[in-house]
């Protein structure tokens, strides 16, 4: 059996693949074929050892604790690419407090909203295999929607093209409530309820005419990915872009077994009603997000999520091999995707210079424009940028949110920094 000190050290040390697996020479080539994929795919694949971390990620990551210890959160990790590889990577705090189990290389955070790129990768997947049209009426796939109030008359008229741009008018949260009531399941786990809600909501704008946050709009979508395909949604993202891009931690929903001991809990700061001081609650390491999985449900380690950054960048992976980038989606079609449709200009993560694409957002223009996305439910928040020119990227997830004195300001200045490193 292969020792495993030979493959637990794969950290920031300067230790190299050949090194790892030097001592395994004498075994079956099977065996040390064995020891290879365990040492690629326990930490971050990726990682370009002899890289010297910079003054400007020195000074990032010195901002990137601080605002950790001043906003109360419990874990938290980033890193930073270039070409596919990571560079540098930092992490700070715990991922479990209770037990002592600090935020390591494999720690397995939520990623919330950044779902949805995968939503929308996979129905341009379909629409490249010529199974459906962005110009689709969604109603020919979700006849349900009809019943929900339209003061515009166009809800025969609302396409696949504008749920992916957020341009369709359809509402932002799930649930038409949010009382946080013991009863209440966290969000909707069948689409019967999503259905019985419909006659009780309104369109609230003209559709196509400008930008509105909706995370129901993914959930009609993944109908669609599903009535074409017979597989449930997160076994076709499972098919058609985890298994091609080797992300062999990502997962939906609940926690495998196997992977347990690395999943982050997910923490809440909120202010004792009795004695007015600060608190923070341990949600605990799983959650179901029901039927709006699609809108935000992926569980992974940095190190998948960084996989998934280097085929937009179109980066070599670790080995060295593309075949499979053109796969799960052409450049053409992710180009497609990085196109302005709508300025975000008002509601949730608007921006001055941002506008959206399908279903990625687009900072900036020309010489200085970013792709990402960002992420935030249950405790966890995140985000991804890339720059399209150079292939840099930066990756950021923390493991908690404060709900009774947020320092928004020193996040904000820190989202900034972080996308400054890759202009």
């Amino acid at each position: 059996m292969l020792p495993l000190r030979y493959i637990r050290r794969f950290d920031s040390s300067l230790v190299t693949l050949d090194s790892l697996i030097a001592p395994c020479r004498s075994f079956a080539p099977a065996i040390v074929s064995f020891a290879i994929a365990i040492a690629v795919n326990i930490g971050f694949a990726a990682q370009d050892l002899n890289a010297q971390p910079s003054p400007a990620w020195s000074a990032y990551t010195r901002q990137f604790r601080a605002y950790a210890d001043s906003d109360g959160v419990v874990g938290a990790s980033t890193l930073i690419m270039s070409n596919g590889r990571i560079t540098a990577h930092f992490e700070t705090g715990d991922q479990d407090r209770a037990a002592r189990v600090p935020v390591n290389e494999q720690t397995i955070y939520h990623w919330a909203s950044i779902t949805k790129t995968l939503t929308a990768i996979s129905i341009m997947q379909l629409r490249d295999r010529g199974k459906l049209s962005l110009d689709d009426k969604i109603v020919r796939w979700v006849p349900e929607l009809r019943t929900i109030h339209d003061p515009f008359g166009m809800m025969d008229s609302i396409t696949i093209r504008m749920l992916l741009s957020h341009s369709a008018g359809f509402r932002n949260g799930t649930w038409p409530y949010a009382q946080g009531l013991p009863w209440e399941p966290f969000e909707p786990t069948t689409w019967n309820q999503l259905v019985a809600m419909m006659p009780y909501q309104t369109l609230l704008y003209k559709p196509s005419t400008r930008y509105s946050y909706s995370n129901p709009a993914f959930v009609y979508l993944a109908r669609v990915i599903e009535q074409l395909t017979g597989d449930p949604w997160d076994a076709y993202v499972q098919k058609n872009i985890f298994a091609p891009l080797g992300m062999h931690h990502s997962y939906f929903r609940n926690t495998p077994y196997y992977l347990a001991s690395q999943r982050s809990h997910n923490y809440t700061v909120v202010r004792d009603s009795a004695t007015k001081a600060l608190r923070t609650v341990d949600n605990g390491a799983d959650f179901d997000p029901g039927i709006t999985s699609p809108n935000g449900a992926w569980n992974a380690p940095l190190g998948d999520v960084a996989l998934y950054i280097a085929f937009l960048t179109n980066a070599a992976p670790p080995n060295g091999s593309r075949a499979n980038y053109d796969v799960v989606l052409s450049r053409a079609s992710l180009a497609e995707m990085w196109t302005p449709v709508v300025p975000m200009s008002e509601g949730y993560e608007s921006f001055p210079d941002q506008s959206m694409g399908l279903s990625f957002f687009i900072r900036g223009s020309g010489a200085q424009r970013l792709i990402g996305h960002t992420g935030f439910q249950a405790g966890f928040r995140s985000f991804f940028y890339f720059n399209p020119l150079t292939s840099a990227a930066v990756i950021a997830v923390f493991n908690t949110t404060n709900e009774a004195a947020p320092v928004d300001a020193v996040f904000n200045r820190l989202h900034a920094a972080a996308q400054a490193l890759i202009r």
